[in-house]
């Protein structure tokens, strides 16, 4: 054991995700099975900024392993970003004898830790949680799996209505620079057409798309849209365009929207947070810093963090070609 690393901090940052809580509870669990104090960081960096800590220990962590959202809450910090604020974030952690850092969130979480680590030469350790899946180093960040079993049973509901009245719908779901929400759950629910950032589907494929999808008998069809997706500014005037072009076909839009972040997390996710957890705080007491651990090949693995924030987490090209197959 490192005997540097008597206190770890932990905080969560950015957008929520489902599995945060779980992730919180293995840090502090690990802790405190290696005999280390952990303290609690509430609001992020900004949190860190106005000192706003508090000790936990294992009972603290009860019963929040099947809890949505963050316990320690999560704020973007401004101030966070100027070399004063991080100067006061850094001087409370040497004031409550906190030496290492578990940060939960995506890559501009990862990026403050990186930009804290090189100018104070402070442990840090990185767990993805962010529901996009955009994250370099991992084939799954924590809330990714239970996003995408709330937007199957979301669209799931809306096919119910959509079949009864012979509705075209768009369903936006979350991603605003990557597909894979969008591009798994599509195929989950037996999407007729899906629309991601990464390809350029062009408004005339997806007209002719539509088109055969009525000629060959479908009464009804689900179009999955990407938040990020650039066909149109957004949803509604893709909606207008299909209208004007299409005018047979009764079109409605569904915005899922925040409930994509909420809800009690999977089983994947819960057990994906405890590994992620354990693995972070031993790799910090093995004396390793800078670094983001992650899910590849079914094995906790360690990437720099410099390569998370920079690397792009590639669509997955097979499962492109399955969901042109399964909208024939």
């Amino acid at each position: 054991m490192s005997k540097n690393i008597k206190k770890i901090g932990v905080l969560t940052s950015g957008g929520d995700a489902p599995g945060m809580n779980a992730a919180i509870r293995a840090v502090v669990r690990t802790c405190a099975y290696h005999n280390i104090e952990c303290i609690g960081i509430y609001r992020g960096y900004q949190g860190m900024i106005e000192g706003d800590f508090k000790e936990m220990g294992p009972r603290s962590v009860n019963n929040i392993v099947n809890k949505g959202g963050t316990i320690l809450k999560s704020a973007r910090s401004k101030e966070f970003m100027t070399k004063e604020g991080r100067e006061k974030a850094y001087q409370n952690l040497v004031s409550a004898g906190v030496n290492a850092l578990v940060v939960i969130g995506g890559d501009g979480s990862f990026t403050g830790a990186e930009i804290f680590n090189e100018e104070y030469g402070f442990s840090v350790m990185g767990i993805p949680g962010t529901i996009d899946n955009d994250i370099y180093g991992t084939s799954h960040t924590l809330g990714f799996d239970t996003a995408l079993n709330t937007v199957v049973e979301c669209i799931d509901k809306i096919r119910d209505t959509a079949s009864s009245h012979n509705r075209l719908f768009f369903v936006e779901v979350m991603g605003r620079d990557a597909g894979h929400i969008a591009l798994n759950a599509g195929i989950g629910a037996g999407a007729e057409e899906i629309l991601i950032p990464e390809e350029d589907l062009g408004l005339e494929r997806l007209l002719e798309s539509l088109q055969r999808s009525k000629a060959s008998g479908k009464s009804s069809s689900i179009v999955v849209v990407a938040e990020g997706e650039k066909m149109g500014k957004n949803v509604f005037q893709l909606k207008d365009y299909i209208e004007e072009h299409l005018p047979e076909y009764d079109i409605r839009v569904s915005v899922l929207g925040h409930m994509q972040r909420g809800g009690a997390p999977s089983c994947f996710d819960r057990v994906l947070a405890s590994r992620l957890g354990v693995k972070a705080v031993e790799s910090l007491i093995e004396g390793k810093t800078n670094f983001m651990v992650g899910l590849i090949a079914d094995k906790i693995v360690l990437t720099p963090l410099e390569q998370a924030i920079k690397g792009n987490s590639d669509i997955d090209r097979e499962l492109l070609r399955v969901s042109e197959i399964m909208s024939t």
